[in-house]
């Protein structure tokens, strides 16, 4: 799924088995708020939401970690298949002990959000930075074999954080300056995570405009699951405009797969950021 648009994303599959669990364990029909809260167009009004070029970085920070989350929890029961690179125990975010429950407790969404929003805040990148992390979290647990579990979360994240930043669109970022923002690992250990990373990935970091695509739409459907607030606003004259703008853009093929693919410099990077395009 993380290489090919069809077919379902992995988290939103695991996501699902827990969403009919609780249907299951309801007795009386509910309505998800974030239904209740929509807004819907009309002749006068045309309302719009995030964009596959310029999401909502807090809502996907969100719902990265309840994708995150539902990995660790619907992860077999006996699931023990990882790799020592990963293993916390072994390469500790901290020289503090850590207790041994954590390593035995599979983490809640709000503690993997924490972990995960002050490198998207501190270096400044946009939500579609958390989405390709998603997509290389998934093909690393495909092509490597391995699962994700209370042991490898961490670095297994952090790493393809890492690896977002610096290869997606080529971020001109030293490996130092994550260690400032996670000040408990070392330039030398994150080197050779990145490099067995990378190498576990087969090498493969090319994210596709329709694999991509996929990821942001199987995350929005996740939103609305857990009643999480997508933004509406009214349509106005200058978004219209920026609209009608960048659909003239993507009228060229391989232009548009520029505005979400992996770019050759940070000038194609700031075109990409100030692109509109409607979804809904």
């Amino acid at each position: 799924p993380s290489d090919h648009p069809s077919g379902s994303t992995i988290f939103l599959k695991k996501s699902q088995v827990d969403m009919r669990e609780k249907r299951k364990n309801s007795y009386s029909y509910h309505v998800s708020p974030g239904h209740l809260r929509e807004k819907y167009s009309s002749c006068a009004t045309l309302y719009v939401d995030s964009t596959i070029s310029q999401s909502d970085l807090k809502l996907t920070l969100q719902c990265l970690a309840l994708a995150i989350y539902y990995h660790i929890k619907n992860s077999p029961l006996d699931a023990n298949r990882s790799k020592d690179i990963f293993d916390e125990r072994i390469h500790p975010f901290t020289q503090n002990t850590v207790q041994e429950e954590n390593f035995t407790q599979n983490p809640d969404p709000e503690s993997i959000y924490r972990f995960i929003h002050p490198f998207f805040i501190s270096i400044e990148v946009t939500a579609g930075y958390a989405i390709s992390t998603l997509v290389y979290i998934e093909r690393l647990l495909t092509y490597a074999e391995i699962d994700i579990c209370p042991t490898n979360w961490k670095r297994i994240v952090f790493g393809a954080i890492v690896l977002a930043f610096k290869y997606w669109h080529d971020l001109d970022i030293s490996n130092s300056i994550f260690c400032q923002i996670c000040k408990g690992i070392t330039v030398k250990d994150l080197s050779e995570l990145e490099r067995q990373y990378f190498y576990l990935l087969q090498f493969s970091l090319n994210v596709s405009l329709s694999v991509y695509a996929k990821y942001y739409f199987d995350l929005r459907s996740l939103a609305s699951d857990h009643g999480l607030p997508i933004a509406f606003a009214p349509l106005g004259k200058e978004r219209a405009l920026n609209l009608e703008a960048i659909s003239r853009y993507c009228e060229n093929k391989n232009l548009c797969r520029v505005a979400i693919k992996k770019s050759g410099s940070c000038a194609n990077l700031t075109d990409v950021q100030h692109a509109h395009a409607i979804l809904s």
